[in-house]
């Protein structure tokens, strides 16, 4: 993403560079206190609070920078410990949690620890529930996981890798989810992989606590995010130029795309007025393309490499036991004695 946000809520607009925001003297040392490399003022993650009342942003300087929307005014800017990848407000709009590569955090306090890096967080109505997407770097493993954090319990695991279909063109993609978002009318989740043109619904059942499958929905083009709206359904940003949004709701139990409003005309319109922005922002990114596992078929290097190994371990054991002599028995011969000798 950019350096700078270009935001409108309401009619009102703002510019904001992460570049121009307060700097503190500890925001460039690690956790041991040393320096650290300085970050290029890249926003990597925001969120507004559900009223919209809020928004936050966080940027790869380790900066937290908290606005009022309404007018637009920044109240704070707060160093993170560690560069953020997704932040989520409590339905009370009291805190905000902040997602890396430990667990999720409130402000420096962990409050789901985690062995792999957090992708995204997202919260239930009541602040009773948090949900957590993260990709475990040293078993591959990418899952959608729900918590009771207040108590740091797992309550259900779901592994993405289960929802693929192999008829998909996208059989072939890595698993990486990208965002999570939450709809309180229908107890609904709905989740976005990284590079894959796929939404993928579930529904959240309390009773039982556990995370229930329900469907997806596809796309002709790469889906960069997506949101719910409480009055409206489920706005779908992709990367298509004459389509830019998209608008599901469900319609008989099944989600499915509804014809263009006056609405959704609108804000398209919009989105193409400022389309060079966008897709430089957005379309652009590589996603998560550095968190995966690089693989190589180097079998040939290997037995090559260990072929070279064993002549060089050979090498070695006859220099150190040298072949009998014609009697059976090795002549040892001493520092600075001659190998032979002449008539005299």
């Amino acid at each position: 993403m950019a350096s700078s946000a270009g935001l409108a809520l309401c009619g009102q607009a703002l510019v904001y560079d992460c570049s121009t925001a307060e700097k503190k003297s500890q925001e460039n040392k690690g956790e041991d206190g040393q320096p650290v490399e300085k970050g290029s003022d890249t926003i990597l993650a925001s969120t507004f609070s559900k009223s919209g009342s809020y928004f936050a942003l966080t940027d790869d300087s380790k900066r937290l920078i908290l606005f009022r929307t309404k007018p637009w005014q920044c109240l704070s800017v707060r160093t993170v410990v560690r560069r953020c990848t997704a932040l989520t407000f409590t339905a009370s709009e009291e805190k905000v949690l902040v997602a890396d590569n430990a667990g999720a955090n409130e402000c420096g306090k962990l409050e789901l620890g985690h062995l792999s890096m957090l992708l995204d967080v997202a919260v239930s109505p009541d602040d009773r529930y948090v949900l957590t997407a993260d990709r475990d770097e040293k078993i591959r493993d990418r899952t959608l996981r729900l918590w009771e954090y207040r108590r740091g319990q797992e309550l259900h695991c779901c592994h993405l890798t289960s929802l693929q279909e192999p008829a998909g063109p996208w059989s072939d993609k890595r698993f990486a989810a990208s965002r999570i978002t939450y709809w309180s009318r229908d107890s609904c989740v709905a989740l976005l992989c990284d590079c894959v043109p796929v939404v993928y619904i579930f529904q959240l059942e309390a009773p039982r606590r556990q995370l229930v499958y329900k469907q997806q929905l596809s796309f002709q083009h790469r889906v960069w995010d997506v949101a719910f709206e409480e009055s409206r359904g489920l706005w779908v940003l992709q990367d298509c130029r004459e389509a830019p949004l998209v608008l599901c709701r469900p319609v008989d139990g099944q989600w499915q795309p509804v014809p263009e409003d006056a609405t959704v005309r609108t804000v398209c319109t919009q989105l193409r007025g400022h389309w060079a922005m966008l897709e430089g922002s957005a379309g652009v990114d590589e996603g998560f393309s550095s968190l995966y596992k690089a693989t190589f078929d180097n079998v040939t290097t290997y037995l090559k490499k260990k072929e070279e190994r064993l002549q060089q371990q050979l090498r070695k054991k006859r220099h150190k036991n040298p072949p009998p002599g014609p009697n059976g028995q090795t002549k040892k011969v001493k520092t600075g004695e001659a190998s032979w000798s002449g008539s005299s």
